[in-house]
């Protein structure tokens, strides 16, 4: 039967022959960040989940499942550099075989400086993010209890506000935030159901 041992890998060359025979050096963001939320839930799980016996865990035992793909190497591997996405780009510049994580934001101020990372054959772009064929990026929801809109005032003005062109369309001051506006056709669907105050389906997920 399968079984967890510890990650032996010191260099990539040891997880891949192909690759460089360079230390394995990863610079990210600790705990307490919503980019390593992320990062955990959609690039360590959604790899880790690809083999079928630790899937199957999730079910059986949830929190083994969630300690084998939630938990990070302390073995110097991974880097915690704070939540300060800046130092982690001049981090990346004094060492160009590391590699960091964080908003795409900062890739895409830092284009001269540093590159994004293939993953599935994709690169982080503009359009692949917006589209969500990259597979490392999610979108953000809010939800908003339909019994509240008219009883708790601004709510309705919220809403109206968050999903107006100036805010969260493609030269919106969200995008200013990092947010990368969904597709036109998307917004436009979106922003009728909350004008409509459409309830939420498992389909709109």
């Amino acid at each position: 039967s399968e079984q967890l041992v510890d990650n032996p890998y010191k260099t990539w060359k040891d997880v891949n022959s192909s690759l460089p025979d360079v230390k394995i050096e990863v610079l990210g963001p600790p705990p307490t960040s919503g980019t390593r939320d992320a990062f955990v839930e959609l690039a360590m799980e959604g790899g880790a989940k690809k083999f079928g016996w630790i899937k199957a865990m999730k079910k059986k035992d949830k929190k083994a499942y969630k300690a084998v793909c939630h938990t990070v190497r302390e073995d110097g591997a991974y880097i915690e550099a704070g939540e300060n996405d800046n130092l982690i780009v001049q981090k990346l510049e004094a060492n160009p075989n590391a590699l960091g994580i964080f908003g795409f934001s900062f890739l895409d101020q830092n284009t001269d400086k540093i590159q994004g990372s293939f993953i599935d054959g994709v690169q982080p772009t503009f359009d692949g993010i917006a589209d969500g064929s990259y597979p490392v990026s999610r979108p953000l929801f809010f939800y908003v209890k339909k019994e509240h809109v008219d009883k708790i005032p601004g709510i309705r003005e919220y809403l109206a506000e968050f999903t107006s062109d100036k805010a969260w369309g493609d030269e919106g001051y969200l995008t200013d935030k990092g947010l990368i506006p969904m597709p036109k056709e998307e917004r436009a669907k979106f922003a009728k159901a909350v004008a409509d105050l459409v309830p939420m389906t498992a389909s709109d997920f």
